[in-house]
């Protein structure tokens, strides 16, 4: 008799979404976990939500972009590009195609302008697009950008960045600018100065060719004379 009271009680269940690994979160529990949150917990929200998505099935396919330094910073000739690549390069000990932390602090140390713990992680959160904690390559040429765009605080460390890095830019210039930080009131064409530098790199490889050309003649001229 128990027992068939027992099975004539409605059964109650809570409605539940599932979570992350298969485990199901009480529904209110999921509705506030997609909720919008504070500054400070806005990172971990983002990656909960996608998890959560992911495991429903309704998570959008994230493309690979392939970065193209010319094409996205058009105001950087590509001459200061190559240096810039050079330095970062330099300072990539890792050669994992990142400036860490670690790495920063050297930079900033060999720079002459040391930066503190917290300075060096406000630098890096400054132009970490990815919320990695760590420098690529387009983010150390968006200290540059910002720099010329007067976007950076003047006593900032990114700002001393851009200042004491070794790259002359008086010399190699932005759209041919004197000074690197008035270089957006150039108004130079950005895609016609792209096309004549390449039109110069392809000179140039021209005429290397043609005086080896030249070399291997003279060689095969010199040589045939001697064996006459």
């Amino acid at each position: 008799m128990a027992s068939e009271d027992l099975g004539c009680k409605p059964q109650r269940h809570l409605p539940r979404e599932k979570g992350q690994a298969g485990f199901a979160l009480p529904a209110p529990l999921a509705a506030s976990a997609r909720e919008p949150q504070p500054a400070p917990y806005a990172e971990l929200s983002a990656q909960l939500n996608r998890r959560l998505d992911i495991h429903e099935g309704a998570a959008q396919p994230r493309r690979c972009k392939v970065f193209n330094p010319y094409t996205e910073f058009p105001e950087f000739s590509r001459r200061l590009i190559k240096d810039l690549e050079r330095m970062f390069k330099l300072y990539d000990a890792g050669r994992d195609g990142f400036i860490d932390m670690m790495e920063l602090k050297l930079m900033m140390e060999k720079l002459g302008a040391p930066q503190t713990h917290l300075g060096l992680k406000s630098m890096i959160r400054e132009v970490d697009e990815d919320f990695d904690g760590k420098l690529s390559f387009r983010e150390f040429l968006l200290i540059f950008h910002k720099a010329a765009v007067g976007e950076l605080q003047e006593d900032s460390g990114l700002m001393a960045l851009a200042k004491l890095s070794e790259i002359d830019v008086s010399q190699e210039g932005v759209k041919g600018a004197k000074d690197f930080f008035e270089a957006k009131v150039q108004a130079l064409s950005s895609a016609s100065k792209f096309e004549a530098e390449l039109k110069a790199e392809q000179e140039e490889r021209k005429q290397e060719e043609e005086k080896r050309r030249l070399r291997q003649a003279a060689f095969r001229e010199l040589k045939a004379a001697f064996s006459a």
